[in-house]
């Protein structure tokens, strides 16, 4: 897991809640700018954007469950086009994500993006928690739908123990671009109250998409307002939202130094160098023939400690 630093400037943002009763905690998130941005350095086609613009959105929304230092890597895996997503979050509200295959060649199906179609029916959903502790911890559970939204509720709830709905959404505009991009969470408290928790689901189940209301300029708060009825709430934590990249020269060079010297002398010699491209702000590391085998030298001194 990557540690997260130097924020981009965007305007997303997310704003976390907790009922007046105490027994909803619910967040909401506009990651228009944040998904935009993600998704036009990854190069994907028009369904792997929505695909990953989700699960960037959902990445963003379980971050805000997390706290001070602690970080958050989430990665489905499956037998779609698309192979393998992976994204990132911290406490601060820090994104960042990767699909192995950007270009899905999955049409849309009864005028909808087919997400499930372009992630794969068999699969799995891969949960990794940094908390400070000495381990971080790690869970796995089968794909359900391969919607992304469903799975994550369906990890909260059956792995966290903890009565989940996940609702994400990515809109396009014509051009192909994204128009909009956000969601929300909700988690129901103990003890709960089944009544008004049945109410809720009602009425969820025919509530317009996320991206409906972010479109015309609703806020993540008075997303909320909306989805929680007339519940009242006290908002508990604001988070900006942005893309952010940790990759260093330093961080390259432990990774390339990982080859082994024989590799990177082996490297040197026939490559006559090495461009190395971070895969997830596509920034380009270059190394010269003496750099490589410096890297090489040192890792041979290491090797002989050792």
């Amino acid at each position: 897991m990557r540690a997260m630093q130097g924020p981009h400037k965007s305007s997303d943002h997310l704003v976390r809640v907790l009922t007046t009763d105490g027994q909803l905690r619910a967040a909401a998130a506009d990651t228009t700018c944040l998904v935009r941005e993600i998704c036009a350095l990854q190069q994907t086609d028009l369904t792997a954007t929505v695909a990953l613009g989700r699960f960037l959105t959902g990445a963003a929304l379980l971050g805000c469950l997390l706290k001070g230092q602690q970080r958050l890597a989430l990665m489905i895996e499956a037998n779609g086009p698309l192979e393998r997503l992976m994204v990132e979050t911290d406490a601060a509200g820090h994104v960042c994500g990767k699909v192995k295959h950007p270009l899905t060649a999955v049409p849309p199906r009864d005028g909808r993006f087919d997400v499930a179609a372009a992630v794969g029916r068999a699969g799995f959903l891969h949960v990794v928690k940094d908390l400070g502790l000495k381990e971080p911890y790690r869970s796995m559970v089968q794909l359900q739908t391969s919607e992304i939204g469903e799975d994550l509720a369906w990890y909260l709830t059956h792995s966290e123990q903890v009565p989940s709905c996940v609702a994400l959404g990515v809109e396009l505009d014509p051009q192909g671009q994204v128009a909009a991009a956000g969601g929300y969470l909700i988690q129901a408290l103990p003890p709960g109250d089944e009544t008004q928790l049945g109410r809720l689901e009602t009425h969820l189940r025919n509530f317009p998409p996320a991206t409906s209301w972010l479109r015309r300029g609703t806020g993540p708060t008075e997303l909320l307002q909306e989805v929680l009825l007339d519940r009242r709430f006290s908002v508990r934590q604001t988070t900006r939202l942005r893309f952010t990249c940790s990759c260093s020269r330093n961080q390259i060079s432990k990774v390339l130094a990982g080859l082994g010297a024989s590799e990177l002398e082996a490297m040197a010699r026939e490559q006559q160098g090495a461009e190395i491209r971070c895969e997830y702000c596509r920034k380009n590391y270059l190394y010269a023939t003496d750099e490589l085998l410096a890297l090489a030298s040192s890792e041979e001194d290491h090797s002989e400690r050792f």
